[in-house]
């Protein structure tokens, strides 16, 4: 998400990073030991933080049905300096799809709906490219990303003026990239089609759904299913991107159009509660929110996600996805986990079902921010007595290489551009409305700074020439999805030496269209 003038400046940080966490490291912190996991945590993660150069941290901890850990670190906002608490409000992201799972098996448990129940029997209009797909995808298929469409499609909604509806309307148009079901491809969409099919099935919204079947009975007060009511809300964490080694504050996106795939906000004292029905089977203070068996199925391997690799965790066989969930093996134990991301906000929640323990962190800093990470293996290791390791020192290390690396790739495709070239035409002729049958219509417009690119209310880049008729984009909302994804933008001419579309390189490509035919 920099642009390349900042390439240079990123790697010299990197490099200083470097050094400091290898001059002061979180190792030094009172050891865990199996009698005392919690040993040394407040310590470790404190100064682990500062290492990281992260804003704020929320984490709790459940250990036999009771919250044995809950703490905050850092501030809220970086402008401020407020505190972060055990209450303190972050976005969970992709957190909110085990809701989803789980909402949908309450229905299951009353006979309302069933995991192998047609999508379409809820969805009477759901289509997808496949006709075949159409007719034979499930519910379980929905919550457990083998529908063949993978990591696709993201742009219908992020950013969007399209509501659910409409969403879920215009995805029967993105090819898949594998046959269905042959292999794991995470797919947010899916998840809104899960939760519009519960939806339909209870007669409600999914937000009401959670809300009332879920937030209510856990006493989740301080949870909600959008940004929306948090502006009226105090001690809510302030989203921040790191660029070029500084916190940024963005704003909260609002993803309500695809709220079951990641909408939820909550305190790690709410998701504690959570965390204490889920690894209670399902019963929460002796009220059973849902059946044990339907849990059990929710948690258990649906896709194969692949062969672990990572010389890291000799002791993980497998990995998979159940609904919701990702399961694997760590150290002879059966580990439930999941990540969540959102502009400017990460987290995660892990559970050792057989252990009884389970962990959520949330964090309000997105880019140079794998410590949420490091501190589940951190808490994982505590209370499975492993060795004890330095996972934020591992970690960090691994992301300033990763960013070294990325700088460095930059660098090498500033040396492959053709400098002295122009553009094939005036700007005035890239000028146009060009449109594709799923994505819709982008505007290229022209200004005293050149030309811009306009996509819906939301995202407008500023078009700088790169070589011949390839431009780079340079977003003005530069946080999140559009900052990877639509990075550079190729026009196409055709033989009388027109515009004839726009390409998006990994993305679509938009044919040009006169002004009615794109209001029609």
């Amino acid at each position: 998400m920099t642009d390349l003038a900042h390439v240079t400046r990123w790697t010299t940080l990197a490099l200083s990073l470097s050094l400091t966490a290898c001059a002061a490291s979180p190792a030094s912190a009172p050891l865990p030991t199996p009698e005392q996991p919690l040993n040394g945590l407040d310590s470790y993660i404190e100064q682990a933080v500062e290492e990281w150069g992260i804003a704020g941290l929320a984490i709790a901890i459940v250990d036999d049905d009771s919250i044995v850990f809950a703490e905050g670190y850092g501030v809220r906002d970086v402008r401020t300096g407020e505190p972060v608490d055990e209450n303190t409000v972050f976005a969970i992201g992709s957190n909110s799809k085990l809701f989803t799972s789980v909402s949908t098996g309450m229905l299951v448990d009353e006979g309302v709906m069933d995991w192998s129940d047609r999508a379409t029997e809820h969805l009477p209009a759901f289509q997808l490219y496949d006709p075949y797909v159409t007719r034979e995808i499930r519910i379980r298929d929905l919550l457990s990303h083998r529908s063949g469409l993978g990591l696709r499609g993201d742009l219908l909604w992020y950013g969007s003026d399209l509501n659910r509806e409409e969403i879920l309307r215009q995805i029967r148009y993105l090819e898949p990239n594998s046959s269905f079901r042959s292999e794991f491809g995470y797919q947010n969409i899916m998840f809104l089609a899960a939760g519009e099919a519960l939806a339909n099935a209870a007669g409600t919204t999914w937000d009401d759904f959670v809300e009332q079947n879920i937030f209510t009975p856990l006493g989740m007060e301080r949870s909600t299913t959008s940004p929306v009511p948090l502006e009226q809300m105090q001690n809510v964490a302030q989203p921040h991107v790191n660029e070029d080694g500084q916190l940024i504050p963005v704003p909260y996106r609002n993803i309500d159009n695809v709220a079951p795939a990641g909408s939820i906000n909550s305190s790690v004292i709410d998701m504690a509660q959570w965390l204490r029905m889920l690894l209670n089977e399902g019963t929460y203070e002796g009220q059973v929110l849902v059946d044990t068996a339907t849990l059990a199925e929710i948690m258990s391997p649906h896709t194969i996600m692949g062969a672990p690799s990572d010389s890291l965790f000799p002791s993980t066989h497998f990995l998979s996805y159940g609904m919701g969930i990702v399961v694997q093996d760590y150290r002879g134990a059966k580990v439930g986990w999941h990540t969540g991301g959102i502009d400017g906000m990460l987290s995660l929640v892990a559970l050792l079902p057989e252990e009884e323990v389970g962990v959520v962190i949330l964090t309000n800093s997105m880019g140079h921010n794998n410590l949420f990470t490091a501190l589940m293996y951190r808490v994982l290791d505590a209370y499975l007595g492993a060795p004890p390791r330095d996972w934020s020192g591992i970690f960090l290390d691994q992301t300033l290489k990763a960013e070294a690396g990325a700088a460095e790739r930059a660098l090498e495709a500033e040396a492959a551009r053709v400098t002295g070239t122009t553009p094939s035409l005036p700007l005035a002729q890239y000028v146009g409305t060009y449109s594709d049958e799923m994505y819709g219509d982008l505007e290229i417009r022209q200004g005293d700074g050149g030309l811009t690119l306009h996509k819906g209310s939301t995202f407008v880049a500023d078009l700088e020439h790169w070589h011949y008729n390839t431009f780079k984009a340079n977003w003005r909302d530069g946080a999140g999805l559009v900052g990877d994804v639509l990075s550079t933008i190729v026009f196409e001419l055709n033989a009388r030496a027109e515009v004839e579309s726009l390409e998006i390189p990994g993305l679509e490509d938009f044919e040009r269209v006169d002004d009615e035919e794109a209001q029609g």
